[in-house]
Formats: structure tokens, C-alpha cells, sequence
């Protein structure tokens, strides 16, 4: 049987228990928080000193954050892409009763919540252009991405298990960042989303523990290609209007880095703790090719944290056409 069969065999097997995994690891629409919950209720007579207060404290934080935060953004509303890139893995069809389906598009759902939030946010500061912003999102979207994973469902919930965390980092450290600034609405609404996606990387580290107890040497196999790969963010191609594509992530990853939100130990720090999750050292019945890629994983952790270690962050100033001229 080919590896693309195995596979597909391994993600049926799998589709068997999706409704646990989605009661465990998603919560009902009508449970769950809405972007409403976090702004200012028009239809209320307050509404307007809410918003003056918004932009009124908006005021106070740095350009740098703002800068970071659009990034947080336009990355959520690309959801799109990310979507349909997850309904074309092996195993995984847009018919009624696939159950990969069903939960592709019910985490979707659950982001989808992210990105709508923080939009309306932006919007309300007063602090960023959003015509900008609207265009790098509607390029990111139409520029699609390559995370190099193809239709593997091994190597792309990797990815996601990567990236879900990533992503609670990043809005963590805004809500921290937001918190000492004043800035409790923006803080709690950053912290509850970052709550979001610490419970989809649960999901998604989930699957590919169930994996490697059925297929343990492919899946670690697949395991270090990404990670020799490195994990390519979803924000990689960010671009301006008549910019040049993918020119625009450096510098975002720049003012990220030297504000704290998401940094090269950032990203050490999850490789380990995907070692521990999956408790990669104690995996047994591998191949020697397998082992090979064990003992790769094991090391690489120390050795990106020493080059991590030499990297200089630039102090420069780095104008984006996002922010509106102070």
C-alpha cells in the first residue's frame, strides 16, 4: 500500500472518533463568545463615549503595537485560505458525512470570530488606516500560501499544532502589552482569544499523538520535514497596496520580535514542548530512518536556541502603510 493510502487508511480510522474530538475541543455556537460581547453596543445611547474612550486610550500605545496587532489580524481574516488548504488533505472531502469536514468547518467558525473582532477594534481606535489594512488582507487571501505540507494531513496538523500555539503566544503577549497600558478591554478580548487557540492546538497535538500510536515512523518522519522545512508563518506573504509580494513580513516580524510579542525563543519554546507533548524520546517500533529523524528532533531544540542566542534585532524605524502619521 502507498504512503498516500496508509494515510487516508489512518485519517478514516481517525474520522471514527471526530464527534469526541469536536465535543472536547470546540464549544457550541451558542456558548461560545461572540465579537459583540467585547465593543461598544451601538444601540446604545453610551456608545459614543465608549468609542471616544477607545480611541482615547488607543492613543497611548505605541505604534509598534498597533503595528503588531494589525499583522494578528489581517493573519485571522485570511481564514479562508487556511480553510481550504485543510478540505483538500488526504481523507478529507466536502461530502455531508465526512467527519474531517465537519470539523475543518467548525474550527473555522470558531476563528472566523477572531479576525471580525479585532477588525471592528481597529476600526474604533482610530489609530490605523484601515483601507491599508483592507488591502493586505484582500492580498494575503488572493496571494494564497504555501506551508509546504501539499495534502499530507500528517505534516499539516504539525503545522496547525505549531501554529495554534504560535498564535496564542502572539495574542497573549498583546493582552499582556494592553493590560499595563490601560487597556482592559482590549486586554481581555486579546487573552480570551488567545484561550481559543490554546484549546484548537490541544486539538491538533491530539491528532497527531492518536497518529503516532497507529503510523509512528512516518509520523515522525513527518515530523522533522517540517521542522527542517521550519514552519512558514501564515502572515509570510504580507504586502501592501503596490507592494512587492511577501516583501512586508521581515519588517512585521522585526517590531513583533522587539516588542515581545512573538520571538525566535518564542519559537524554540514550542518545538520543546512539542517534543514533550508527544513524547517523542519514549515513541517506540520505529525505523531506522525514523530513529534517525527522532534523534533530530531530540538535538534541534539546543542547537536553533545557541543561533537564537546571536540573532540582533534591528532598532530601526520601520514605516508601514498601515499606520496613519502621528
Amino acid at each position: 500500500m502507498s504512503i498516500k493510502n496508509i494515510r487516508k487508511e489512518v485519517m478514516q480510522t481517525l474520522e471514527k472518533k471526530i464527534h469526541s474530538f469536536v465535543d472536547e475541543y470546540l464549544i457550541p455556537v451558542e456558548k461560545i463568545w461572540q465579537p459583540t460581547d467585547f465593543l461598544p453596543n451601538s444601540q446604545e445611547d453610551s456608545f459614543i463615549e465608549e468609542v471616544k474612550e477607545i480611541r482615547g486610550l488607543s492613543k497611548e500605545l505605541h505604534d509598534d503595537f498597533w503595528v503588531v496587532l494589525v499583522g494578528d489580524t489581517i493573519t485571522e481574516e485570511a481564514l479562508p485560505t487556511y480553510e481550504s488548504w485543510l478540505l483538500d488533505l488526504e481523507g478529507v472531502t466536502q461530502q455531508p458525512d465526512n467527519g474531517w469536514a465537519k470539523w475543518v468547518r467548525a474550527w473555522t467558525a470558531e476563528e472566523n470570530r477572531h479576525g471580525d473582532v479585532l477588525n471592528k477594534y481597529l476600526y474604533l481606535s482610530g489609530r490605523v488606516n484601515m483601507r491599508e489594512v483592507e488591502i493586505t488582507t484582500q492580498h494575503l487571501i488572493a496571494d494564497g500560501f504555501d506551508i509546504g505540507t501539499s495534502t499530507d494531513p500528517y505534516k499539516n496538523f504539525v503545522y496547525t499544532s505549531f501554529q495554534e500555539l504560535a498564535t496564542y503566544i502572539s495574542h497573549n503577549n498583546v493582552a499582556k502589552i494592553a493590560r499595563k497600558s490601560g487597556h482592559k478591554a482590549l486586554a481581555k478580548m486579546s487573552r480570551i482569544i488567545a484561550g481559543d487557540e490554546m484549546r484548537h492546538h490541544k486539538a491538533y497535538t491530539a491528532f497527531v499523538k492518536e497518529i503516532f500510536k497507529i503510523d509512528p515512523s512516518e509520523m515522525m518522519l513527518a515530523f522533522e520535514k517540517m521542522m527542517k522545512h521550519k514552519i512558514v508563518m501564515p502572515a509570510m506573504h504580507l504586502r501592501e497596496s503596490f507592494g512587492a509580494k511577501g516583501s512586508l513580513f521581515n519588517d512585521f516580524s522585526t517590531v513583533a520580535q522587539r516588542i515581545g510579542v512573538y520571538t525566535g525563543f518564542d519559537y524554540v519554546d514550542i518545538l520543546k514542548k512539542l517534543n514533550d507533548t508527544w513524547e517523542i524520546d519514549k515513541i517506540t517500533g520505529l525505523t531506522a530512518e525514523a530513529e534517525k529523524a527522532r534523534d533530530y528532533l531530540m538535538k534541534l531544540p539546543d542547537r536553533m536556541y545557541r543561533i537564537t542566542e546571536r540573532i540582533v534585532i534591528p532598532d530601526t524605524d520601520i514605516k508601514f502603510k498601515w499606520m496613519i502619521p502621528s
